[in-house]
Formats: structure tokens, sequence, C-alpha cells
């Protein structure tokens, strides 16, 4: 019965009638405490208590924020459970050499109480080496998820030696479509510059696609912007991290957000 359980724990995510705002809140394990991520706890019931779709966090920040965690309407739970160098190494050293790591299995993150987990995967590298192992263990994942009915989302990443562009249409579809054939229930990945392109993205891939905010914008109203985009291309919502959490005012810019997505039609709901 494992598909009835990656079905209800999906649907906390993607819910029928509208498209999914999530907050990643993931970035202190490879950024360090970067602004908005001081006193975790405070800024994890902030999150829940605006009625947000889901919220990504490191397997130590669910324990740690756990009773913020427990609002009345409780978002869900993705449990990032793996690292990279593709954003340097602690410290903010550049790595001369590519590598990624599980940092938990996908039963840790269900003990944890996650209704998901997410991992990378990268392509563009230029390292063979690298990507392979990039595939091997996404698959090693997507196989262990399957047989405990934890969906599964794989962040795809154009980076490297080989990408002048990583949100290229040509590398947006290669990477999604390898996530879907991995077994990936959601992918989160880059935004294609405007709706059209983007579209085009979501069209070809036959899983939900949610984009990611990336680095913070010079303005809360060019974030705002780029989420009227991504709602008009079609995909099924948005993760966001340092354009909430860094906003100039969280609650209005998570308000203004839900209302972005909810201009456009809904996500139909999963079958």
């Amino acid at each position: 019965m494992s598909d009835c359980g990656k079905q209800i724990r999906l649907n906390r995510i993607v819910r029928p009638g509208r498209k999914s705002l999530v907050v990643a809140f993931d970035h202190a394990l490879v950024l360090g405490p970067i602004s908005g991520t001081e006193n975790p706890e405070d800024q994890v019931r902030r999150f829940a208590d605006s009625g947000v779709d889901a919220i990504l966090l490191n397997l130590g920040l669910i324990k740690r924020c756990l009773d913020s965690l427990l609002a009345p309407v409780m978002p869900g739970i993705i449990a990032r459970i793996d690292w990279t160098t593709l954003w340097g190494t602690p410290g903010g050293s550049e790595s001369a050499e590519l590598r990624s790591c599980l940092l938990a299995k996908p039963e840790d993150a269900m003990r944890h109480g996650a209704d998901a987990v997410i991992t990378y995967l990268a392509v563009g590298t230029g390292d063979a080496d690298f990507e392979t192992k990039e595939v091997a263990r996404n698959a090693e994942v997507a196989r262990e998820c399957e047989r405990i009915g934890m969906p599964v989302i794989i962040e795809t990443l154009a980076r490297g030696k080989n990408v002048k562009n990583p949100s290229d249409p040509k590398w947006l579809r290669l990477h999604t479509r390898m996530a879907a054939e991995l077994g990936a229930d959601l992918i989160k990945t880059d935004y294609a510059g405007n709706p059209d392109a983007m579209r085009g993205v979501v069209e070809n891939c036959p899983v939900p696609i949610l984009v990611l905010g990336g680095s913070r914008y010079s303005s809360d109203a060019e974030a705002l912007a780029l989420i009227h985009g991504v709602a008009a291309a079609g995909a099924a919502g948005v993760f966001f991290g340092r354009n909430v959490f860094q906003a100039d005012d969280m609650l209005a810019f998570l308000q203004n957000a839900r209302a972005a997505l909810s201009e456009s039609e809904p996500f139909p709901a999963q079958r």
C-alpha cells in the first residue's frame, strides 16, 4: 500500500485546488548562519503561522523546531537528506572537486515526521564521475521511497563548466526529464526567465515542477514578479527561501506571494 502513503503525504505539499507555496529553510547547512536564519525556532513558527503549504528543513532543525511546527494548521515537512559542494565548501571557499553525499535515508526522514524528502541532481559539471554518482544516489533514494511510501523531490540544476546559462530551457528540459525518469514525484528547479519559456519546460515534463527562488532579489517586487511568471507558466508552485526570510516584511511578502499564485488556474489534483 506504499502508493497510498505517497499520495497522502504528497497531498500535504501539493494541495488540490491551489499552487504550492513552500519555504526553503535548509541554507545554513551549506552557507552557515546567513541573515534570516538566526533564531530558527522563531522563524519556523512564523512560516507555520503564515499558512505556507510546506517547509524545507534539515533533519536537525526538524527536531529543534518541533514545537514551532505543531501549529493548528500544520505545514507539510520536506526533509533535505543530502549535502553538496556545488555551493562551495564551509567557510565560503570554492571546492576544487565536486562532491555530494547522503546524510540520511528516507526512513530516517519518515521517523522525523517528514512528508517528503529532497535531494540534489546536478548536470553540466563536466565531471562524468560526479554526475554518475549523482544519478546513482538519486535512483537509490527513489527506490527506497517507493518501498516505504515516501514522496521524493529532486532538485535539478545545471551547474559547472559546461553551463553558460543555468536557466536555458535546453538544460531545464534535460535535467527535469532525468529526474522524472529516475522516479521523482515532484521537481524543484530554476526559472526559465519568462513564462513562455517556463511553460515549455513544464509541459514537457511528466512530473509537477516547483520553481526555486534562488538568491535574494533586489526588491520584494522583483521576487513577486517571478512568482507571477511561475504561475502563468503553469508550474505547481514555488520554493522560496532567502526571498522570504530576508524580505523587508516577511508576512506581507508571503501574503502577496499567495495572491500571485492564486491568480492563475489551480494546479490539478494528483491522480
